[in-house]
């Protein structure tokens, strides 16, 4: 299941390729950049929500390991 840093970043990035699509069409440089900016910022984000989830699954594991 994501988390709530994926589903931000998913979003940052879908509001980056927005942004860019419609500065492409405007001819709107600013609006490029800022989209490629939004898109590289989701990115990030997302993969420090994966890696959060990651480390939450493997510590729950270990619990489960312990447990037993």
């Amino acid at each position: 299941m994501l988390n709530d840093d994926e589903l931000r970043g998913k979003a940052d990035q879908l509001k980056g390729r927005v942004k860019d699509a419609v500065g492409r069409a405007t001819g709107d440089e600013q609006l490029r950049d800022e989209g490629a900016a939004d898109e590289a910022s989701g990115k990030v984000q997302e993969g420090v929500g994966k890696a959060r989830r990651k480390i939450g699954e493997a510590i729950e594991d270990i619990g489960d390991s312990i447990k037993r």
